[in-house]
């Protein structure tokens, strides 16, 4: 049976030869013929040889997760053939080189189409035809692999030379030259294929008309351009994956204006930014998990000293540095919790690449409005995927600087002669006038201790009270005043049978596996949380209200259904998690829901409670 714009394709290799550069042509292919696509990411946390993969999903209707059978696979080595060929589904085809690969040697369901293709062979005709010398083309093997595998699905030729001109501009014009011999090539070893075969391989892709446009962009970028959007000017960063890729992507455009600051450690780019941001100017740090250990304390020093500082976390595998290059939602308990003593701060994760551009712009709104350090939990896995989605909603895109201090309060500072009462509660609300250093009257005093209205260091009891009720009744102010429909959000039939409950990253394969469920009969919605800390106590409705409640996180302990205990009381003993530094797909959601409506998970006690619980381990993914 033919099968029209739905397909999944993987592309893998040892790790620096080229595999992103593939996945990266065959999407902009995929996106110039007007379909959607959702591209996941998977790599060593080396720098060459190891294996690494990317699995690119293609459809004709918007989707934001992947799945895990292989409808095409594409090799030019042995490692990729080997790890994955069991993936690819009945019907589905192999692209691969005989030179480097035995088809013996492989765990191939039958049925499957291989197609061989001499790689170095090709490569030499293309040195032949346009006089490139034969050693500088290595890198033209991952055209060949995208070129067939576009043949094979039935795309014109057409298509790559336009998605190639695109690519290659200005200097680089001259590749498209090299890479089209290459693409004829890979397109006449798919056509000498026998009649039969091509009528036996089902999966077709169909270029859609007048499509509008979209941008094909990964969440690392889509979190620079909201940053950027929101006004921020100042980044530090020391590298650590997966944070790195968004300081690196700032640095590449200078002419946005903002100095990017690779600092010596963590510790250093905490204090840099919080620096940055107590002269007025709008700043942030990014790191990963490691590193937002070391910047606890300066944290804690912003929070005491209500400075608006954002800070990134991409979370990674841990503990300590764990997993550099996987993904897991494992550091919502520290940003909750985490520093000395107590101090507020706001904690909040994107859910979709389109989020990510959306809240790194509220977060510095948000920063500046409650004068309070700000936690955007990222993660590997959406910084890395690469997706298809409509262009960003600006219009309605407003920056709010907060309660800065106005002429009048500086004159009378400036009159009183003690400094300006920084840290004094406003009379109408919590969050205190913010002068500009340099501004006649602005002088106060910060330190890393208890302090009065002016800064001034004090033991004094009343006054500690004053100032830790003051700091710390800005989560009621939060709670007030980020509209509800920020916080949390509902999605499906009301009145499902079972309500699955998220956080974070997991929000886009629950949005697909909605309408999978229900054509099996399974009647489901889920909860999914952007706001974690204040805890959004609104959600305590919904979550009494629904039949079943199901917890979905990438972590071993379900660090939102802790959350969700000690805000309401309700323990979620229906669990999903994983926990291998791989993201959940659509596949695992559906399979697991599925068993638990049919009751087929047997109890088990939780080792962190020692209540009993239904659980789910999902386990698959290299």
């Amino acid at each position: 049976m033919k099968v029209v714009n739905e397909v999944n394709w993987m592309i893998g290799g040892p790790q620096g030869t080229g595999v992103d550069s593939s996945a990266n042509l065959f999407s902009q292919a995929c996106a110039t013929a007007g379909l959607w696509i959702f591209g996941k990411r998977e790599y060593h946390s080396n720098i060459k040889g190891k294996h690494s993969y990317f699995q690119v999903r293609v459809s004709d209707k918007p989707i934001h997760s992947h799945v895990d059978d292989v409808h095409i696979l594409a090799t030019f080595e042995d490692s990729t053939a080997r790890l994955h060929a069991h993936e690819v589904v009945k019907g589905g085809a192999l692209i691969y080189d005989p030179t480097k690969i035995m088809l013996d040697d492989l765990d191939l369901k039958s049925g499957i189409i291989t197609l061989p293709i001499d790689f170095n062979t090709t490569l030499r005709h293309v040195a032949e035809v346009t006089g490139e010398e034969y050693g500088k083309l290595a890198i033209i093997k991952n055209t060949i692999a995208v070129s067939a595998s576009m043949a094979l699905l039935r795309m014109d030729i057409s298509l790559m030379e336009e998605t190639l001109t695109r690519i290659y501009t200005g200097k680089k014009a001259k590749f498209v030259g090299l890479n089209m011999a290459a693409v004829k090539k890979a397109y006449e070893a798919v056509d000498a294929l026998p009649d039969e075969l091509h009528a036996q391989f089902p999966y077709h892709l169909e270029p859609k008309k007048n499509t509008p446009k979209r941008l094909l962009i990964n969440g690392a970028q889509a979190n620079s351009l909201g940053k950027l959007k929101a006004g921020c000017r100042y980044q530090s960063y020391y590298p650590i994956s997966p944070a790195t890729d968004e300081s690196n992507y700032l640095e590449s455009h200078p002419e946005y204006g903002i100095a990017v600051v690779q600092c010596e450690d963590e510790i250093a780019a905490i204090d840099m930014a919080l620096g940055a941001a107590t002269t007025g100017v709008r700043a942030s740090t990014a790191t990963s998990g490691p590193g937002f250990c070391l910047m606890a304390e300066g944290l804690g020093w912003g929070g005491m000293n209500e400075v608006p500082i954002v800070l990134f976390d991409y979370q990674r595998g841990g503990p300590s540095t764990g997993l550099p290059t996987r993904h897991e939602q494992g550091d919502l308990m520290f940003a909750a919790f985490g520093g000395h003593g107590e101090y507020p701060r706001l904690v909040m994760a994107p859910s979709t690449i389109d989020d990510h551009f959306h809240l790194a712009f509220e977060s510095f709104n948000y920063a500046d409005k409650f004068q309070t350090p700000v936690i955007i939990l990222n993660d590997k896995f959406l910084t890395h995927s690469l997706e298809t989605i409509p262009p960003f909603k600006e219009d309605h895109l407003v920056i709010d600087r907060g309660r800065l201090a106005t002429p009048q309060e500086l004159e009378t500072a400036i009159a009183d002669g003690k400094g300006f009462p920084r840290f004094r509660p406003d009379a109408k609300t919590v969050v205190s006038p913010r002068p500009y250093p340099g501004q006649e009257g602005s002088p106060y005093w910060m330190t890393g201790d208890e302090h009065d209205d002016y800064g001034h260091i004090t033991e004094n009891p009343e006054t500690r009270m004053k100032m830790h009720e003051k700091r710390m009744s800005k989560y009621k102010l939060m709670l007030e005043q980020i509209p509800e429909d920020r916080q949390f959000s509902l999605h499906g039939d009301p009145n499902a049978d079972i309500t699955l409950v998220c956080w974070g990253t997991t929000y886009g394969v629950l949005e697909d596996a909605l309408p999978v469920l229900k054509e099996k009969g399974i009647k489901a919605n889920f909860l999914h949380l952007r706001m974690l800390v204040p805890f959004p106590i609104a959600t305590e409705k919904i979550l009494k209200k629904a039949k079943k409640l199901v917890i979905v996180e990438n972590n071993f302990g379900t660090q939102l259904g802790h959350l969700i205990r000690m805000a309401t009381g309700i323990f979620i003993s229906s669990q999903v998690v994983k926990y291998t530094g791989r993201p959940m797909s659509l596949d695992e959601i559906v399979s697991s829901v599925e068993k638990l409506s049919k009751k087929e998970i047997k109890p088990e006690m939780d080792p962190l409670t020692g209540q009993s619980i239904e659980k789910v381990v999902l386990t698959y993914g290299l």
